[in-house]
């Protein structure tokens, strides 16, 4: 008998692993560009405005730009924040040729004589804390951001009052296609959220957020969902620190203190009072949601990865699915340690602390684990994916079982690596 129930609970042990191993959700990592794809021949930006034929992007991936201004001592062309000098032609128009850039979106602006100006041959945007222009890398061999012939939802502009804001609030919201064909079915919603300098606007222009997730459905590969983007900013503008720098390269944020990032302390501050008293209710009384805790996610990236940090991880009973893309505080930010001797230049974490960490939300693994459902962090190859494999192993050893970490191979802090990010967390929602 005691063979036997030895038996009887080996296999049940066995049974336990075997559907804790098929509850864990694959992970398909983003598509990258090929060298065998075929080469693109050199062309005006894609986003430069009709008949504009500068930035051009060379065969190579440089950019050469073009800027006429006459009567300037020195032109500058402000690439992601660093600027170049341009050289001055004769007939008064200043012209650089950038080195090789990485596929994805990149902003860029030019400085005239000490001055901030857009170039007119392009379409602005926001970025840094001011308008932009931009230019578009092609990722060869890649087209999951691509305008297709497929069913397309819709991308809907609103217009909500807040309570706690005490003022209109700006949104934009991504519904599915077929949402307006069966007034009977309800749908999971997904918060996003922008990054530091940004806004609303930013997933749908830069991140291709509607598209993404167009291409997505079409291959039957995500969850039909809402998508909501709003703005974190509440209140009056956030103080930028005044940080020296070379001419025309626009102020950074700080570091974040260990309570919160810029005005989102544990909880999110005014923003997370904001998203469960006015935000989440309007958006569950104008459209068809279910609205319960296994269908709501929440991500963000860079500044808004940490918005969500403090929301989300405040609040488990409100988010079942979290995604931090660039902006895992403790990995990347708040809880680093320098240490420039490390032979792969990765920083040094300190051990983890379950009662302090993610706002204490980690306290007890188990309640943790059975609340969030996916707990997903992603960043560029070319920023910190180290400290995140060791967060991810910290996490694991201390008992939480549904973390998962994405690196986007060749990209930095930018729209590639976001953009490949939710392609990869889409899938995973609302399994």
């Amino acid at each position: 008998m005691k063979r036997a129930s030895f038996c009887v609970l080996l296999a049940a042990l066995f049974a336990c692993a075997t559907i804790s191993a098929q509850a864990r959700l694959e992970m398909v990592p983003a598509p990258v560009g090929s060298a065998s794809a075929a080469a693109i021949p050199a062309h005006a930006s894609p986003l430069n405005i009709p008949g504009a034929q500068f930035p051009r992007i060379e065969a190579d991936s440089r950019v050469t730009f073009h800027f006429k201004a006459p009567s300037a001592v020195k032109v500058q062309v402000s690439i992601n924040n660093v600027p170049y000098d341009m050289a001055k032609g004769d007939d008064g128009v200043w012209t650089y040729t950038s080195d090789p850039q990485p596929p994805g979106y990149h902003n860029y602006w030019m400085v005239v004589d000490g001055a901030v100006v857009l170039d007119p041959g392009t379409n602005a945007f926001i970025g840094y804390g001011h308008m932009c222009n931009g230019f578009e890398i092609t990722d060869p061999g890649v087209d999951f951001y691509d305008l297709k012939d497929v069913p397309h939802g819709n991308v809907l502009i609103k217009n909500y009052y807040s309570k706690t804001a005490s003022a209109w609030r700006h949104i934009y919201i991504y519904t599915p296609p077929g949402y307006d064909k069966d007034a009977k079915v309800r749908y999971p919603v997904f918060y996003l959220q922008h990054g530091g300098g940004e806004d609303e606007r930013v997933w749908i222009e830069m991140g291709h957020t509607n598209l993404i997730l167009d291409n997505l459905l079409a291959e039957g590969k995500v969850k039909p969902m809402i998508v909501v983007m709003e703005t974190s900013a509440v209140g009056p503008p956030m103080q930028m620190p005044a940080q020296t720098g070379p001419v025309g390269s626009a102020p950074r944020p700080a570091a974040p203190a260990a309570g919160g990032f810029r005005g989102f302390p544990p909880g999110g501050g005014p923003y997370g009072q904001l998203m469960l008293n006015d935000l989440i209710p309007w958006v569950d009384s104008n459209f068809r949601t279910l609205s319960d805790k296994d269908h709501r996610a929440m991500a963000g990236l860079s500044m808004g990865g940490m918005v969500t940090e403090a929301v989300a991880m405040s609040n488990p009973d409100k988010f079942a699915y979290v995604g931090l893309f660039s902006g895992n505080r403790a990995a990347m930010f708040g809880q680093q340690t320098p240490n420039s001797q490390a032979p792969d230049g990765a920083d040094k974490l300190p051990p983890l602390d379950l009662k302090t960490v993610y706002n204490g939300a980690m306290a007890n693994p188990a309640e943790f684990n059975k609340k969030v459902k996916v707990f997903f962090f992603s960043c560029g190859s070319v920023e910190r994916p180290k400290n995140l494999e060791i967060h991810q192993q910290q996490l694991i050893a201390a008992g939480i079982k549904n973390s998962y970490i994405y690196v986007s191979p060749g990209t930095a802090h930018e729209w590639q690596t976001w953009r490949r990010s939710l392609y990869v967390f889409a899938p995973m929602l609302f399994r």
